[in-house]
């Protein structure tokens, strides 16, 4: 657990620095100007075809963000592949499977462990239902999901905005209130490529989704020429048990409970719960895709019920006894883009196929 929360305090630490041009940030810029050089040289590389894009039967919508340290890419991807669905499309997912233990290919079932596929597949297939499949080359998860499942006729590539090998039809960059942070490149910054993209740079992005927490203030990110649009994300009404019960969130106000948050920015999780009037006694700040062993020491440690995001969930309710007498419940996260986005992504893909 010590070695759990150093890793996290230093994470968060890094990711505060990176919001304003001070010391730490001016020490690392020189080191920032060369990884944005390389990684510019890797674009063209890919633009001109020394290195290869593969190209798909299908569109493909790549979900992803320019600023390290969770934006919403995985609430948004679940956001569009349910719109997705509800228009009558058979999507499928694929993602590299952060945190898995596993290698190669592995198409992700409702039975499979958060070691085997990562945390986040995971979480996609059972909040969707559609096929996930995940890679470290997401091309090769995208051939292997549409051949196990050939009614696939559009897929969502989660977090994959900066792997230019598969091929995309449509890019939306997710923001959230961080905006560019100091707008410097990695490590000095938060930007893991340079914001905002030149017009006609390749690869640039075709749209922009701001988020920002209900209540709170929004992104003020400049788009530039790319159409942006508005999403409010929130905390569901109701908790979810290990069983799938469901209880309203209200409940637990004023209940003593124990806060667990495995992700990018674990504070933000605290703050919404805050926000709904919970009051935690104990807040528990995990590395993102932390190990299923830190969830191990938080069910020993823990003396009051238990509340998790559902990507601590993953993890956290299979360690759980069935009949035992500790008490734990995800809280969703709900994501409400502008009706304007969806309208969007379905003309981009009505367009797309007229031309094909």
């Amino acid at each position: 657990m010590n070695q759990g929360a150093g890793a996290t305090r230093r994470q968060a630490g890094w990711l505060q620095a990176a919001q304003h041009r001070g010391l730490l940030s001016g020490l690392l810029w020189p080191v920032s100007l060369v990884y944005r050089g390389l990684m510019g040289i890797r674009r063209r590389l890919y633009a001109m075809g020394v290195l290869q894009v593969h190209r798909l039967d299908v569109p493909v919508i790549v979900v992803g963000n320019v600023v390290v340290g969770g934006a919403g890419k995985t609430p948004c991807t679940i956001a569009l592949v349910n719109h997705l669905s509800a228009q009558g499309w058979r999507p499928g997912v694929v993602s590299r499977g952060h945190g898995r233990q596993s290698v190669g290919v592995a198409a992700v079932q409702a039975a499979s462990s958060a070691t085997e596929v990562g945390d986040e597949p995971l979480l996609m297939h059972r909040r969707t239902g559609v096929p996930v499949c995940v890679a470290s080359r997401r091309a090769d998860a995208a051939r292997a999901l549409l051949a196990a499942h050939p009614h696939v006729n559009v897929l969502v590539c989660d977090d994959g905005l900066q792997h230019l090998a598969l091929g995309r039809d449509l890019a939306i960059v997710v923001f959230d209130d961080r905006g560019v942070g100091n707008g410097w490149t990695l490590p000095a910054g938060l930007l893991r490529e340079p914001w905002p993209p030149r017009p006609g740079a390749p690869f640039r992005p075709d749209m922009v989704l701001r988020q920002t927490r209900e209540g709170g203030t929004g992104s003020t990110v400049d788009a530039v020429d790319m159409p942006a649009f508005n999403a409010v994300r929130r905390l569901a009404a109701d908790a979810i048990g290990p069983q799938g019960q469901r209880m309203p969130l209200a409940q637990l106000q004023g209940e003593p409970v124990t806060a667990v948050a495995g992700i990018a920015r674990p504070r933000v999780f605290f703050d919404m719960l805050r926000d709904r009037g919970l009051a935690p006694v104990q807040e528990v700040p995990l590395p993102d895709h932390a190990d299923p062993t830190a969830y191990a020491e938080v069910l020993r440690g823990a003396g009051h019920v238990l509340v998790c995001t559902e990507k601590d969930a993953v993890k956290l309710f299979p360690l759980m006894p069935p009949d035992g007498p500790r008490q734990a419940w995800a809280v969703p996260l709900e994501l409400q883009p502008d009706p304007a986005f969806f309208a969007a992504v379905d003309a981009h893909l009505a367009a797309l196929q007229t031309r094909r």
